[in-house]
């Protein structure tokens, strides 16, 4: 379960609580989570996985991040990755379902790989995956890009909280055929 969001939440804060929950609920429901490793929303889903006693793992990229300091310390498995679509990609393979919680570029990225290889799967025949993303930001964007060059809205889960996203995937999901850590 690939989990995305900012490296820039602060600690206490309402995000920050979000993603600690979706952290834990996740691990709770047997989910290994996979995070980019790093600190802000990343390190709270972390947090959260970890007390709940899930594995997690951080998929770094340092020569990409040369000022950050390692994976956060509730990294259980940490894979650096060569650049930043190495990284989306190894994060991709490794999870059965992804959450974008509110961020930047960067979570933009991961979310537009996930709707878009929705998109392939559903093309093709396939079956597309649980893919949820978070807040009033992502909608306003997928709103657009609908709009504009007819993206399928249906590929991703336009969720108003971390919580409706996250029952969601635990609900949709098939997790006892695609475990994390496999991709069909």
């Amino acid at each position: 379960m690939a989990v995305f969001g900012s490296s820039q939440t602060e600690t206490g804060s309402t995000d920050w609580a979000d993603a600690e929950r979706a952290g834990w609920k996740l691990a709770q429901a047997g989910l290994d989570i996979v995070t980019g490793g790093y600190g802000g929303t990343m390190e709270a889903v972390s947090r959260g996985a970890a007390e709940a006693g899930g594995h997690v793992v951080g998929i770094t990229a340092p020569s990409l991040f040369p000022g950050r300091s390692g994976a956060n310390p509730y990294v259980h498995e940490l894979v650096e990755a060569s650049s930043l679509t190495n990284r989306i990609d190894l994060m991709m393979q490794r999870s059965a379902a992804t959450l974008a919680l509110p961020g930047s570029i960067g979570t933009a990225a991961e979310l537009l790989i996930s709707w878009n290889t929705n998109h392939i799967m559903r093309r093709s025949g396939g079956t597309p995956f649980p893919a949820a993303a978070v807040g009033p930001d992502w909608k306003t964007i997928g709103r657009a890009l609908v709009d504009v060059i007819g993206a399928i809205e249906a590929d991703i889960y336009w969720a108003d909280s971390a919580d409706a996203a996250v029952d969601w995937i635990l609900t949709t999901g098939d997790f006892q055929t695609l475990s994390a850590g496999e991709i069909s």
